[in-house]
This record gives structure tokens, C-alpha cells and sequence, in this order.
């Protein structure tokens, strides 16, 4: 079994031991290391997390998405065939239970991306109202090399529209991918475009047809990790001469304005689509703009090809200008995947925003404030004898949406404040016994070390006000 497979609990794999029962009780050193590929999120990092998710959601609804999940896991079949070679080679099959499972078989496999998916659940439910916006967070998986940016374990944050061929819904794919990135902070990033048409086009006019032709696109796609001389031997080994390659490059090295390109395009090719792609990308162009997308923003790449095979229309990517990080979200048209599992054909494009890279780059560019989600006050517990009132006390709170942390460990109450200091957590309640017999309780604020004696309602009233306030 290759090394992407996953063996489920049942199954004892290479290197598992059943526990031996004469050990009992005695200490089992086990090294603990994560699987490669994949991350603990401690919780700084975790609630950046939220907030960027939480920050998508509000962009997607914002645009007429309505919210999907479907399953961590599908059959094999369902997913199988739709990535191309290298996607097949990438995805992480799960043995089969029961009968079978001695001969390797797997029937199941964790889900590559978010659209096949989608594409199964619309086929199974034909009764959806089209067009059918949704969107979806949620983890994928995929059996790749980590790097920078490219893990094994990874979030997309998907927008799609299901049953349009207007290029309208292709430019609200992109515009929603905007949205998302300027409502998270990013100001210098550029869309670029292409169509998998152009590049049909250009690969039969270079002569490759065929399985070929996919082999080239794929070739293609990698010019931004293995440069032009990279690309140029590539399409060697596939078996394009000089003359052949000629013709490739020349597109792929077309300048200009987004209308001088398309010109050249239009010209260079060949192919009763061309025109049409053309087309549909001076559409997707002007209806963008319409959309609020920035001109200078928008660019028609000839050399963009996303290497998912089942893109049939549009295509694009949005990439920021520092750090080079690649793309941090891509889209397109795919109007022949549904119709895989149906039996007719349904129109769809849309747009996965990468979470990992998006996070990375926001990180490193500093673009996240002070948390919001901590708790704004820690009720300390003077004592044994107080325990009683300290909970009644952070229930006040909690109950009227203050953020009340109560310290539940033990420890001196110096030790307490000290740890509500390192959690950064701005107020300490402490009621000790003074402030119990007479009915209140000390307010202590972190940042400066002053004190008050005040009554529950007070105390509420104060940490509501700087809730408000936002510090």
C-alpha cells in the first residue's frame, strides 16, 4: 500500500503493538511526534484562526451564499478520476473493513477538495433551487511533500454558484474573493485570469492532444516554481520541438493590457472556442469592475493554468505581492462535473480561498490585532471559605456576557494575579472576607495595579463599559 494510505483502528499496521497485560502499571515511554504534514493549533494561533474563518463566512453571506457541509470521507469511486493523474496519486485511501481488508482493498478515501463534493451532493439532490449559492469551510487532505505553505492537512473556504452559465456568476466568484481578502486587510494582491479554452487551443496548435495535452498544461502550471528554462525542458521531454515550443511561448510571453493580450490571444490561436473564451473573459472583466473589483487588480495571465482537470471555462487566481507565497485563493468554471454523477450536465464556477497561506501571510505581514476572545475579567478564589462566593460571583458575570474566566486552580491569590497577567486578561475580581460581609468586591485593574471596592452591579457596569470601548 502506498504511503498515502490510512489503516483504521482495527487494523494493527507496520509498527503497532497490541499492549502487553504483564506491563500493567509500569511506565511505557512512547515517543510523541505529529504526523507529517499536520499542526497543533495552540490557542493564539487558533483564534486567529476563527477570526479569519469567522471573517469569510460574514463575506460569503454577505454575497447570497448560503452554508454546506458534506462528510470528511467519500467512496472511492466518488472522488476517483476527477483530479487527474497526479490528484489520484495525492489522495489518501482508507482500507476496507471486514472482508477484504486483508488484500489491501480500500473503498473509501478522505476528501481532496470541496468541490467534487459539492458536485456529488447536487447530482443527489436534484430538487436544490438553481442557481444554488453555497459556501463551505472545512479541512481536505492531500498525500503532498510539506513546504512553505503546503500541507497534508489543510482548510479550503469555498464559494460556488451551481446552475449559471452566465459569466456574471464567474465575476461574483471573483468579486466574493475580493471581498474576502480586503475585509481581512490584504491592499496589494492581483486577480489573475486565463481559460482552460485558450489553453485546449494553445496546446493543439503546439500539437499536443490527447493525454498530451494534459501533460502539458500540467508542465504549464508549474512555471512559477521551475521557471521558464524548467517549462522549456519539460515540454521537451514531452516531446514538443523547438518550432512547437515556439508557438507556446509565443502566447505565454504576450504583454500588455488586459485588451492587447486578449487581442494576441485571439489572434495567435486557433479553434471555434477561442472566440468564445475571449469572450466570456472580456465579460468576466467588465462585469468584475462592476462589482467593485479595481481594474488595476485585474489581469489576464496566459500563463495561468490551474491544474485541475475538470475546469472547463474561466479560470483565475489571486495572488498577493509580498511575501511570494504562490496563490492564496483560485477558482473557475467547471460546468462538466456535476453532469459525472447525474445525467445532465450542470453549470457551476467558484472560488477556494487557501486558510493556510492566507494565515501565513497575515502573520508575517503583522496583520492581526489584539485578541477579542479572551476573557475580560478572572474571578479569583480568596480561599476555601470563599469558593462559594467567588462562583456566585463569575455566574453574575458570565450571565450578564461579561467574558469571566474563574481560576479553578489552586494557589495563592498572588499566584492568581499573576497568572491573570500572563493570560493578559485586563480585570481581577477578588472578594475577600472584608468585601463579603459587607456585599461587594475589589475590582482590580491589570494594566496599572489600582484597585476599587465596589458592588457586583457597579463592577458589571464598569467591565461592560470597557467591553464597549474595546480596551
Amino acid at each position: 500500500m502506498w504511503h498515502g494510505a490510512i489503516y483504521p483502528p482495527n487494523m494493527l499496521g507496520i509498527g503497532a503493538r497490541e499492549p502487553d497485560p504483564s506491563r500493567a502499571g509500569s511506565e511505557v515511554r512512547m515517543s510523541v511526534h505529529l504526523a507529517r504534514g499536520t499542526r497543533d493549533f495552540l490557542p493564539d494561533e487558533a483564534a486567529h484562526r476563527h477570526h479569519v474563518i469567522g471573517q469569510l463566512q460574514e463575506v460569503f453571506a454577505r454575497h447570497g451564499f448560503e452554508p454546506l457541509e458534506t462528510p470528511a470521507f467519500e467512496r472511492i469511486e466518488t472522488l476517483t478520476g476527477k483530479y487527474g493523474d497526479e490528484g489520484q496519486k495525492l489522495m489518501f485511501k482508507i482500507l476496507k473493513r471486514g472482508a477484504g481488508s486483508e488484500r489491501g482493498e480500500c473503498d473509501l478515501a478522505l476528501r481532496y477538495d470541496l468541490t467534487v463534493p459539492l458536485a456529488r451532493v447536487i447530482a443527489m439532490n436534484p430538487g436544490l433551487r438553481m442557481p444554488f449559492k453555497r459556501w463551505q469551510a472545512a479541512p481536505v487532505w492531500r498525500a503532498e511533500r510539506p513546504a512553505r505553505g503546503r500541507f497534508r492537512e489543510f482548510w479550503q473556504c469555498d464559494a460556488d454558484i451551481v446552475g449559471s452559465t452566465e459569466p456574471l456568476a464567474d465575476a461574483q466568484c471573483v468579486a466574493v474573493a475580493v471581498d474576502a481578502l480586503q475585509t481581512l486587510g490584504f491592499q496589494r494582491f492581483t486577480v489573475r485570469l486565463n481559460d482552460r479554452r485558450l489553453l485546449a487551443a494553445l496546446a493543439r496548435g503546439a500539437g499536443a492532444v490527447g493525454p498530451l495535452e494534459i501533460k502539458l498544461l500540467i508542465t504549464l502550471d508549474k512555471l512559477d516554481k521551475i521557471g521558464r528554462d524548467g517549462v522549456d525542458s519539460s515540454m521537451a521531454e514531452l516531446g514538443l520541438g523547438e518550432e512547437r515550443r515556439g508557438r507556446v511561448w509565443q502566447i505565454l510571453d504576450l504583454s500588455g493590457d488586459n485588451d492587447t493580450i486578449l487581442d494576441g490571444m485571439e489572434a495567435g490561436l486557433s479553434g471555434g472556442s477561442v472566440s468564445e473564451a475571449i469572450a466570456s473573459l472580456r465579460a468576466v472583466l467588465e462585469l468584475a469592475e462592476a462589482l467593485g473589483v479595481e481594474p488595476d487588480q485585474l489581469r489576464i495571465d496566459p500563463t495561468l493554468a490551474r491544474g485541475l482537470d475538470y475546469y472547463t471555462g474561466p479560470v483565475f487566481e489571486l495572488v498577493v505581492e509580498e511575501p511570494r507565497i504562490g496563490s492564496i485563493a483560485g477558482g473557475g468554471r467547471y460546468d462538466d462535473l456535476v453532469g459525472i454523477f447525474g445525467k445532465k450536465a450542470v453549470p457551476a464556477v467558484g472560488v477556494a480561498l487557501g486558510l493556510e497561506r492566507i494565515l501565513i501571510v497575515m502573520q508575517e505581514l503583522d496583520m492581526f490585532g489584539p485578541r477579542t476572545d479572551t476573557a475580560t475579567v478572572m474571578v479569583a478564589v480568596y480561599d476555601e471559605a470563599l469558593r462559594l462566593e467567588a462562583t456566585r460571583v463569575a455566574t453574575a458575570l458570565r450571565r450578564a456576557a461579561v467574558h469571566t474566566d474563574l481560576f479553578v486552580g489552586s494557589g495563592s491569590l498572588r499566584s492568581q494575579l499573576k497568572h491573570a497577567h500572563a493570560k493578559a486578561i485586563p480585570w481581577a475580581v477578588i472578594v475577600g472576607p472584608d468585601e463579603a460581609a459587607a456585599g461587594l468586591l475589589g475590582l482590580k485593574e491589570m494594566a496599572t495595579g489600582e484597585q476599587e471596592t465596589l458592588t457586583l452591579d457597579e463592577a458589571i457596569a464598569r467591565v461592560q463599559a470597557y467591553e464597549r470601548r474595546g480596551s
